[in-house]
Order: C-alpha cells, then sequence, then structure tokens
C-alpha cells in the first residue's frame, strides 16, 4: 500500500496553478479557451469606457497569433506597490485575484470582480509586453508564462493615456494558437453596439473594420432582424437607471418560429443566462398575460399562456450594468447569478404593458402572435398525446420493422447506423458487427423539420422509425435515460444528394433531439467516393482532393481508379474496413460552438424563407466548381 504523507502534498506557487488547470479559469484549452484570452484583456478595457475613462479601443492582429489591444483609458497603475518593491503593473500580471475592482472605488461597473483576467492572460502566454501611458511617459514591461522577463521600463516621453497589450498564447497550453479573425470581427461589434458611442477599431490582413453605434443596441436589433418579417418596424427599447443597477432592452417578435435573446452583464455576454433573463421572461409573460386578460382576447381553449408561447419569434438583447458585487457563475462568466431577478422584471412588465395599452393596434398583433404560438402548442401536446396512446396499446418495446438490431442491450458499446437507402442497408448489414452495430435504413430523403408542424413531422414514417429506434423521444419530453444507444452514426453516399440527406437528419436532430448533440453521441461516417487500386495495394480517398493526393504518391506506378456509385454500390467487404470497421474508420462528432449562430444558420439553409438562402448561394457560389450534381 502506497504511503501518503505530508511530503506528497503539492503547494502550487504563484500562478502555477493556471497553469496546471487551465481550464479551471478560462473553460477549456480548445479554440473557445484561446479567445477568451482576448476576450479577459478586451473586457478590462470596455471596462474603462463603462467608467466613463476610454472612448477608443483599437485591436491588431499582429500574426496569426499574436495581438495587441490597445485603450485611451487610464492606463495601468505603475507606482510601488505598497511595501513589495514590485510596481502595480507587475502584481496585476503575475498574481492572482488582484485588481481594482474589489471595491467601488476605483470601478463602479465592470465586467466580473474576479481579479484574475490579466494574471490568467499572462501565465498562458508565452510572451506578453505590457504598456501603460501614464505621467506623461510610456512604462512598458515583459512576461513570459506568468513571470516577469523585464523590470518595469520607464520608456518616451507620451501626452497619450492608456493600455496597451500585446500578447502570444503559449503553444505548451494550447494545441492551436491561431486566432480567429472572424470570432474577433463579431466579439469587437457586439461591444460597440453595448456602448453608445465607443469607437472599436479592428486591423487584420491589411483590413481595417471601425464600429461605433450611435443607438447602440438598437442598432443591434436592427442587424439581428435584418431582412427577416417582423411585426414592428422599430423594436422595443426600455432603459431605466436605478440604485447600482442600470437596465437596457429592446425587442421585437418575427414570424419564425425559433428566439434569439443575447443578454449581458456590465457588457459581458452571459451565453448561459442568468437572473437578468429570467426577470426579463417574467416580465414580458406577465406584461402580456395582463393585457389580454384586460383587453379580453383570450380564445376559448386556452386557458392561459405560457413563457414558451411569448418567447416563440422573440428576439431581444438585454444589457444590465451593476455596481458593486457582480456574481457570475465561474471566472468563464457564461452566467449572471446576482439577485436582480425581480427588479428586472417589475420594470420589464410596467414598460411593456404602458406600451401595450397606449399602442393598441400594435399590442393587438403581439397578442395574436402569441395566442397563435399557444394554440400550436396545444395541438402540439394533443399529437403526441395521440401518439403515446397509440404506442401504450401494445406493452411491448415497438421497434421499426425495418430495424436490424445489435445483440448487446449495454448503451455505451451500442451504435445504430442511420443508412440511407434500402441496399445500402443490406451492405451494411452484411458489414456490420452484430454484436454492437444496429442497421436502420431510411427511404430517400426525409422531412425537413424546420419548415413543417409537429403532427406532420410526428406523422412522416422514417422519423417515427428513426424516434422508435433511439426510444428516447423528442423534444420536449426527450429522455435521455432512455437512450438505445451510445453512437447514432449518419451514413449517407458520399455525393450531393447524400450531403442532403445528411442535413435534414442533422436539422431534425438539432431541433428535436440536442441533448445527443451535446452530450457528443451524433456522428457522421466518412464512407469513400474513389478506391485506387495500385499492384497489392489497396487505397481509398473520400472526395478528389485525397484522390490526386494519393496518385500523386505512387509517382507514377500503375494504378486504376473507381468511383462508387453509392453505399449500395459498395461491397461488404469494402464498407466494413473503411466505414463501420471501429478500428480502421474515421468519424466526424457533431458540436454546437455557438448556439446562435447555429440557429441562425438552419434557419437560413432549412426555413421558410428562401431569400435568405438565395443570397447565401449567391455569396458562396464562386468558391465552388464541378459539383457532383
Amino acid at each position: 500500500m502506497t504511503e501518503y504523507k505530508a511530503k506528497d502534498i503539492q503547494v502550487l506557487e504563484g500562478l502555477e496553478p493556471v497553469r496546471k488547470r487551465p481550464g479551471m479559469y478560462i473553460g477549456s484549452t480548445s479554440s473557445t479557451g484561446l479567445h477568451h484570452l482576448v476576450w479577459e484583456i478586451l473586457d478590462n478595457a470596455v471596462d474603462e469606457a463603462l467608467n466613463g475613462h476610454c472612448t477608443i479601443i483599437e485591436i491588431t492582429l499582429e500574426a496569426p497569433d499574436t495581438i495587441t489591444i490597445k485603450d485611451n483609458g487610464r492606463g495601468v497603475p505603475i507606482d510601488e506597490y505598497r511595501k513589495t518593491k514590485k510596481s502595480a503593473m507587475e502584481i496585476l500580471f503575475t498574481t492572482l485575484h488582484s485588481g481594482g475592482k474589489f471595491d467601488e472605488g476605483s470601478y463602479k461597473v465592470s465586467g466580473g470582480l474576479h481579479g484574475v483576467g490579466m494574471a490568467v492572460v499572462c501565465a498562458l502566454s508565452k510572451s506578453l509586453v505590457a504598456t501603460s501611458f501614464r505621467e506623461g511617459h510610456e512604462w512598458t514591461q515583459e512576461f513570459t508564462q506568468g513571470k516577469p522577463k523585464t523590470k518595469l521600463k520607464k520608456g518616451a516621453k507620451s501626452r497619450n493615456k492608456g493600455t496597451r497589450i500585446t500578447f502570444s498564447p503559449d503553444p505548451k497550453i494550447f494545441s492551436k494558437t491561431t486566432f480567429n479573425p472572424k470570432l474577433i470581427l463579431e466579439q469587437a461589434e457586439s461591444k460597440a453596439f453595448l456602448n453608445k458611442g465607443l469607437k472599436i477599431i479592428f486591423q487584420e490582413n491589411g483590413n481595417t473594420h471601425t464600429f461605433c453605434y450611435p443607438e447602440g443596441i438598437r442598432d443591434y436589433l436592427r442587424k439581428l432582424t435584418d431582412g427577416k418579417p417582423t411585426l414592428v418596424p422599430d423594436p422595443f427599447y426600455i432603459e431605466k437607471e436605478a440604485e447600482k443597477l442600470r437596465l437596457e432592452i429592446a425587442f421585437l417578435w418575427t414570424s419564425n418560429t425559433d428566439s434569439q435573446i443575447y443578454s449581458y452583464a456590465n457588457a459581458i455576454r452571459t451565453v448561459d443566462g442568468g437572473t437578468h433573463e429570467n426577470g426579463f421572461r417574467n416580465g414580458v409573460t406577465r406584461a402580456l398575460r395582463a393585457y389580454l386578460d384586460r383587453r379580453n382576447l383570450m380564445p376559448k381553449g386556452i386557458s392561459s399562456i405560457t413563457g414558451e408561447d411569448v418567447k416563440e419569434g422573440l428576439v431581444a438583447i438585454l444589457n444590465v450594468y451593476l455596481q458593486g458585487n457582480v456574481e457570475f457563475q465561474g471566472q468563464t462568466k457564461g452566467r449572471l447569478n446576482s439577485d436582480i431577478t425581480s427588479q428586472v422584471e417589475s420594470v420589464v412588465k410596467h414598460s411593456l404593458e404602458h406600451f401595450l395599452h397606449d399602442h393598441q393596434s400594435t399590442g393587438d398583433l403581439i397578442a395574436n402572435r402569441v395566442i397563435l404560438a399557444a394554440q400550436a402548442r396545444i395541438a402540439s401536446r394533443q399529437a403526441k398525446e395521440a401518439v403515446q396512446r397509440k404506442s401504450n396499446i401494445s406493452h411491448r418495446l415497438n421497434l421499426p420493422g425495418k430495424l436490424s438490431d445489435c445483440a448487446s442491450t449495454i448503451r455505451d458499446e451500442s451504435e445504430l447506423f442511420i443508412c440511407e437507402g434500402e441496399s445500402a442497408g443490406g451492405s451494411s448489414k452484411q458489414a456490420r458487427d452484430r454484436k454492437t452495430q444496429a442497421i436502420l435504413p431510411i427511404r430517400g430523403k426525409i422531412l425537413n423539420v424546420e419548415t413543417a408542424t409537429l403532427d406532420k413531422i410526428l406523422a412522416n414514417a422514417e422519423i417515427k422509425n428513426i424516434v422508435s429506434a433511439l426510444g428516447a423521444g423528442i423534444e420536449p419530453k426527450f429522455d435521455y435515460g432512455k437512450l438505445r444507444y451510445g453512437k447514432i452514426i449518419l451514413m449517407t453516399d458520399a455525393d450531393v444528394d447524400g450531403a442532403h440527406i445528411c442535413t435534414l437528419l442533422l436539422t431534425f436532430f438539432y431541433r428535436y433531439m440536442p441533448q445527443l448533440i451535446e452530450n457528443g453521441n451524433l456522428y457522421i461516417a466518412q464512407p469513400p467516393l474513389f478506391r485506387i487500386d495500385a499492384g497489392k495495394k489497396l487505397y481509398y480517398a473520400v472526395d478528389e482532393n485525397e484522390r490526386d493526393a494519393i496518385i500523386e504518391k505512387l509517382n507514377g506506378a500503375r494504378y486504376e481508379v473507381g468511383r462508387f456509385k453509392g453505399l449500395g454500390e459498395m461491397p461488404a467487404e469494402d464498407l466494413k474496413s473503411t466505414t463501420m470497421d471501429k478500428n480502421k474508420r474515421t468519424l466526424i462528432q457533431v458540436r454546437i460552438q455557438d448556439r446562435e449562430r447555429t440557429s441562425d444558420l438552419f434557419d437560413k439553409l432549412m426555413g421558410k424563407d428562401a431569400s435568405s438562402r438565395f443570397v447565401f448561394i449567391k455569396e458562396k457560389a464562386p468558391f465552388f466548381q464541378n459539383l457532383d450534381i
């Protein structure tokens, strides 16, 4: 038995905890965590703007892995910190939980009180150069991996004010250190939207982008709904200031069924919502209930409207500015925990209710929109209950007849291949491992769920077979605990039709079984399009580029190229060795990086509005030639 004594205990010094466990501070070391470093420094500059000290922020992508963020705020303090003989700048960049945001003296409003942002960025950077413009001079200090590389240096005279931070992420921490200009561009624009009049300039690859919006989030909402039919031409706007809270909201309803609520706290995006978002939802629901009751607009058959009815088609931007102790959930600040639900709810309820009564024609339009959503909800519930009643007639598990199930009942080792076509299903059955791999062939292209009502979706034979095979139901009553397979693999032909079928299936899973994607259960198979026979050697290629690369490597040796017409035409041995064998195949796991952008993309590509697809195709057409259609 191994002894466990005091000598076995480690105490991590300085910023070592950050480098040992970066995920605790930035969420992950993926692209999301990499860009979180940029957001931390950018948020500090925005905090200067929120407190009235900064009007311009400049972001420059110096190289693919090097970025500079500069503001014209007050600059990082450079005087000696207490009795340490170290400058305040060195303390801020090398010590966790240091900063000027722990009381209300230096910052009345800030994007959180963790006091770890700059230190974490410093710890996870192979190099960081901080420059402060204060007291008529430039003051510069260099750091590497969270440790000072130089002392604080007094530089040339300067009339400028502010801070400039240049850093490069450490490749020992991040597998990829290349910044994504598009992500930074979107973040810069959103910060400009959230701060009226603040100018943010982003420079990358010789391009300069300048953002400045006089109407702030109202301009933001107009951009989000551009091209979408809305009930009213201009957004509702609420701005309210109370003790230690300033609230700014812009929202409206579109004819789409999905909703988009972008919530922020002190200009920090709260992707997981929080108390401010709960207050907003409750306030809007209560205001519309009161309006419907007072105007006696509620039709027979609907006892009450719900928050989901009100949410349908709602697009909103909500930003609260809090003084004092702002409580976020975790260092990545994805959720606001500060106790302000009732305050926000009260402001929204009274403001919206007064507006609806003062503008009754607009109020009736919105009320009818919500009533239609409620009627659709009730009809969907009745359709589900009808399906449930039919399934309850049989006490045995009602699996679809086309399903060739696997022998194993252990979910984590079982896989379901959803195949395109009966012939592909036949090849797949011969190629599979009968113990752990089940096959469900589907006929042709399934229903596009983005444009269909729920009763039509539930009546579709192919979708019913998929739902029945998986055994977990669909949203909003999806039960992950009843899922029968640990991997659901979409296996379609490697051509345009196959890609379309795969997209239709992805749309269904995204809208009605999103938990499968969130939990990492959904995959896309990669069957080859070509087979290259070169003597005794055999190669497979998923596309023309891979085929050409293989041929080039043959250095003139004789070869024959065969093209598979589809999965059904592929010999079972080929299908097994390339696509189904767990030791040889390649699978793409389906993941969601940005919920709002993903939802918007599905709406654009698969929704009822064809004009958005026309624009998308027109934009992308120049990049594609010789399509296999």
